[in-house]
């Protein structure tokens, strides 16, 4: 028995310790590239070159950098916020008011000469191909509606791209809440739209969390889009970092930096709703 006991315990050692190691190689994997930005932006043009981390050691820290991306090119820097700001919380609220009514429907309602479950796949199927492969089709319908180079074309863009994972996540939402809710809303007087607005809405509302921080984040990063339907009054973030790559090459000090200022409104977005974020993100992960 005691060389059974010591066996086992030798196991779960030597799996703690190798959970241990993979954390911690995952960890320097994901924290390695935010540590090289911000080490980078404090460098010299020439310095950014060099493998060199630590201040004062092994290199002359400079503000160089953000002084050219906040101020030199400040107007360019704060633009390109202020519509990845605009253009990822408008998109995000148009899929959660689109994909929440969506997912309602498909929860609760059972559909006849097109089945529920048709309807979802085909709103899958909508993200399945690749973006680029609509890009000419998008360009030529906002350039008849005069569109183009205006945040709402990109803004149009991003709600049909993030909406089907709206949807899907809505449905499963919903499905979560029982029935008996509802009939008890709509025994009280309450028509669907009141169950749906006063009964089911609240009750989700870590899912609908969840739904607009993964649509901020997707609409924040996107690139492709904006690249072809902007190219002054609506650039984004994502635009204005790739505009690093100049015919000298890559600066990479100026690519540290503007990642950075990219990078502070999501983090503040998860983590001020950290705590309806992870709830969302866990329902319907237990079933009774």
């Amino acid at each position: 028995m005691r060389s059974g006991s010591s066996i086992i315990h030798r196991r779960s050692t030597g799996g703690w310790i190798l959970l241990w190691v993979v954390l911690f190689a995952f960890s320097l994997w994901t924290i390695f590239p935010l540590f090289w930005a911000v080490v980078t932006s404090f460098k010299f043009t020439g310095d950014a070159y060099d493998p060199t981390f630590i201040p004062w050691v092994q290199f002359k820290p400079t503000l160089q950098g953000w002084r050219f991306v906040l101020i030199t090119a400040g107007e360019r820097t704060f633009r390109s916020l202020k519509n990845s700001i605009v253009i990822a919380f408008f998109s995000s609220a148009a899929v959660l008011f689109l994909g929440s009514m969506a997912g309602y429907a498909l929860a609760r309602f059972v559909f006849r000469k097109w089945k529920n479950k048709d309807i979802a796949v085909w709103i899958l199927s909508n993200r399945m191909f690749p973006p680029v492969a609509v890009l000419i089709p998008y360009f030529l319908i906002m350039r008849t509606l005069r569109l183009l180079d205006n945040p709402l074309s990109i803004i149009i863009a991003h709600t049909i791209l993030n909406l089907p994972l709206g949807v899907w996540l809505m449905i499963d939402f919903f499905r979560d809440l029982p029935r008996d809710l509802d009939d008890a809303a709509l025994i009280d007087g309450c028509s669907f739209m009141g169950a749906f607005f006063r009964i089911a809405l609240p009750l989700v509302a870590p899912g609908l969390v969840a739904v607009f921080v993964l649509s901020f984040i997707f609409s924040w990063n996107e690139f492709i889009f904006v690249l072809v339907l902007g190219f002054n009054k609506a650039i984004t973030i994502p635009i204005t970092i790739a505009g690093a790559l100049t015919t000298k090459g890559l600066e990479f000090w100026k690519v540290a930096t503007m990642s950075l200022i990219g990078v502070i409104p999501v983090v503040l977005l998860a983590t001020f709703i950290s705590r309806f974020l992870i709830r969302g993100l866990t329902m319907g992960a237990i079933k009774e």
